[in-house]
């Protein structure tokens, strides 16, 4: 066998090319889309549920606006109950309430007890007043 060194040119093989490498730009595009559709999910559940809370706020303020002095033991323990919600807003309203549970208490307790006297319900339009939703 007869082996000889033959050169022949090799012209198929052509240089590396570079490829831009454009990865990097789309995960910053990916990132920032994702964020934006979790910032706007984040939005839209607040404002879903946050008005929630104010009609909330609105329906109990209804109920306490309307109770019915005709049983004064019910109406006291039931303007102690509701008006405690508010009582935490702020200290002016939370003063407020302490000073209409203290005057609510006598009928509250008692077996047998008398109207709710004109200066409690004095006491307790004033409250409503501040409460004012």
């Amino acid at each position: 066998m007869n082996h000889q060194s033959v050169d022949i040119p090799v012209n198929d093989i052509k240089p590396l090319v570079d490829v831009p490498d454009y990865s990097l730009y789309y995960f910053i595009g990916l990132s920032a889309i994702a964020i934006a559709v979790a910032v706007s999910a984040v939005l839209f559940v607040r404002k879903r549920f946050g008005n929630r809370k104010r009609d909330e706020r609105r329906e109990l303020y209804a109920q306490l606006a309307s109770i019915d002095f005709s049983n004064p033991k019910q109406a006291a323990y039931r303007i102690s109950q509701i008006g405690h919600r508010f009582a935490r807003d702020n200290e002016r309203t939370e003063k407020a309430y302490q000073n209409l549970f203290e005057r609510l208490e006598p009928y509250k307790y008692a077996p047998e007890v008398k109207p709710i006297d004109e200066e409690t319900l004095g006491y307790y339009r004033l409250y409503l007043e501040i409460v004012d939703a």
